[in-house]
């Protein structure tokens, strides 16, 4: 058990970063600064994340020294695990070292940021060592390439507020609080609406043989930007609230991430578990392919299928977590859901939905199959179509 005896891991670092300005400083704060910069939707998310303590041990967005670091070797300069760089960038070319940004998000103030240094990336290095391609059909290489600007900027972040969403995320600090002390934490990460095989997953993960038998699974979808064509966030929360309603079972814990995907395969799969153990998470479920894509051309995949997989087990033990491989669930006529080995084994006959074939469904407003979707979540995702 990764848990210690008498309580819950301890953070990335060892120590959980608060960077949020007591109440009565705030204004001084605010009025410290020198310029206002307004926030995209991926750097609100990595503002929050900062500010509540979710990319623990970071107390502001990364140096150079760092970024390079983590592009190259998956660490920090001083040998600390990252998954891929937490930087701030912009187009503004006037913005210089020394100067006090008042980030804002959509009419709010979310924090002032100290510019303590800044760079022109290379971006192609950056694909290349975060993504393993330069290629533009990756999306998150099109997103360095054609969404973030000239410059990137590091330096220290204190928190006003945190942004106001549809979807209400709990900090470390809240989802820590509600967590057994001296169980393990099962975490079960997703960027897509909730389905039945979703939850037959994370529930069977509960009963692997690594997990303690009063462990809980914290279910914490990202509900922050992803690739173009994934359901909004906003929608997929609802399908997960709507659920949460519905069961009632004491060892789910239910949580929403402001967490800005990349599609980074194994870095990305590093980067969520080291996220997750600043939440209080023991163990974490990876599936095949997690985080991964495909080339839009070829449709063939930029990683793979067990390479997120085997990257997260051999970090792991370094973060004093497990993983928890991802049973390859299908549903069967016979038996129900059960592994596709044993469907194989038996000859069982399975049945099968595509995601294409699910959204044209939903579209040409068909009956969805209650064994592929729960029909309260195809209520949520027929509503905001």
């Amino acid at each position: 058990m990764s848990a210690t005896a008498t309580g819950l891991i301890a953070p990335h670092g060892g120590s959980l970063v608060d960077l949020m300005v007591p109440a009565v400083e705030r204004e001084a704060v605010k009025a410290s600064a020198t310029k206002v910069v307004e926030c995209s939707d991926r750097n609100a998310c990595d503002v929050e994340l900062l500010v509540v303590g979710g990319f623990s041990p970071l107390r502001g967005f990364m140096h150079q020294a760092d970024y390079d670091s983590v592009v190259a070797t998956n660490r920090t300069t001083s040998g600390l695990l990252f998954g891929l760089p937490i930087v701030f960038d912009t187009a503004d070319a006037t913005i210089g070292l020394g100067d006090r940004l008042l980030l804002t998000y959509r009419g709010q103030d979310l924090a002032v940021f100290t510019v303590e240094s800044k760079w022109e990336p290379d971006k192609a290095k950056e694909a290349q060592g975060c993504y393993g391609t330069t290629s533009i059909e990756h999306p998150a290489v099109k997103m360095i390439a054609t969404e973030r600007g000239r410059f990137y900027l590091g330096g220290t972040v204190q928190g006003l507020a945190l942004p106001s969403r549809v979807f209400p995320c709990k900090t470390p600090a809240e989802v820590r609080a509600n967590l057994p002390e001296g169980q393990d934490v099962v975490a079960f990460q997703c960027r897509n609406p909730i389905h039945r095989a979703h939850y037959e997953l994370f529930t069977r993960a509960l009963d692997a043989s690594n997990v303690s038998s009063a462990g809980v699974v914290l279910v914490h979808p990202t509900c922050g930007p992803t690739q173009d064509d994934d359901i909004a966030g906003e929608v997929r929360f609802q399908t997960y609230e709507r659920l949460a309603a519905e069961v009632n079972n004491p060892r789910i814990r239910w949580a929403y991430l402001p967490y800005s995907m990349h599609m980074a395969g194994p870095r990305e799969a590093l980067q969520h578990m080291i996220i997750r153990k600043n939440y209080g998470c023991t163990h974490f479920i990876i599936g095949r392919d997690m985080a991964g894509c495909k080339s839009s051309l070829s449709g063939n995949d930029f990683y793979g299928p067990y390479q997120a997989q085997d990257f997260a087990r051999d970090n792991a033990p370094e973060l004093g977590m497990e993983t928890v491989p991802s049973l390859n669930l299908v549903y069967t006529e016979e038996e129900g859901y059960v592994t596709a080995e044993h469907a194989e084994g038996r000859g069982l006959h399975v049945k099968k939905l595509s995601g294409t074939q699910f959204r044209q469904m939903l579209r040409g407003g068909e009956e969805i199959p209650e064994w592929f979707a729960f029909r309260s979540v195809v209520e949520v995702l027929r509503a905001g179509s």
